[in-house]
């Protein structure tokens, strides 16, 4: 698995719930290659949602090593941790997580805050990023001015600003309508096969993980299904 862009190697998880221990993952074991496109799939608390806050330094595994891109990220501090994920993780939600009170552009701008680019080169990024996810011309309308669909994708053009290794998506889709989340994925698709961006895709719809180059499917934890997809 050392020759894996992401590799959960040997991974333990559990959460402390109302006095109650919930293992969520025992001893897990995942090898995600450079520039695939990974749909995770599965019931609630199969363990998708935390893998995907393992592999993008959100929270930290009890056990095992997690690796992504040959940085050791299970090893970071709480202080190592921001600054990697700013330079090389894109995160997209469910909910698009936009502040209203800023325009697209602005928002677009935000990541960039963390990078020793200047204002005008900062601009021209989120322009960059808005342009790929087509909406340049939206660039100056807040959020309350978009349809859901181009709320996400700014989201999306948020995510890809700092050019990161990794994108994380937790439900992408999950609050759009069938039109706008075919949008959404046919962006994602474009992000993994023009750019070659390595994607990780939580998702209920099965549509939605059609997309994916590579479906797994989890139950409780253990990795039930394990399939290249056709066509994808």
């Amino acid at each position: 698995m050392t020759d894996a862009f992401i590799v959960l190697e040997n991974v333990s998880k559990r959460y402390s719930r109302g006095g109650e221990t919930l293992q969520v993952l025992d001893e897990f074991n995942l090898s995600i290659p450079e520039s695939d496109f990974v749909a995770l799939m599965g019931p609630s608390g199969s363990g998708k949602t935390t893998i995907l806050n393992l592999v993008g330094g959100l929270d930290s595994c009890d056990s095992g090593v997690v690796t992504v891109a040959g940085a050791p990220v299970s090893a970071m501090s709480r202080r190592e941790l921001p600054a990697w994920r700013s330079r090389h993780v894109g995160f997209v939600f469910q909910s698009f997580n936009l502040l209203p009170v800023l325009t697209a552009q602005e928002n677009v701008m935000l990541p960039l805050q963390l990078t020793p680019l200047s204002g005008p080169e900062r601009r021209q990024q989120a322009e960059f990023a808005l342009d790929i996810v087509g909406l340049s011309d939206r660039a100056t309308h807040r959020p309350t001015q978009l349809s859901g669909g181009e709320e996400q994708r700014v989201a999306i053009a948020r995510a890809i600003a700092t050019d990161p290794d990794v994108i994380i998506a937790d439900e992408p889709t999950g609050d759009l309508d069938r039109k706008s989340a075919d949008g959404v994925l046919e962006i994602l698709a474009r992000l993994n096969s023009e750019l070659g961006k390595t994607i990780l895709m939580v998702t209920h719809d099965p549509l939605a993980a059609k997309k994916a180059r590579r479906l797994l499917e989890l139950d409780k934890g253990v990795l039930v299904e394990d399939q290249l997809q056709e066509g994808a």
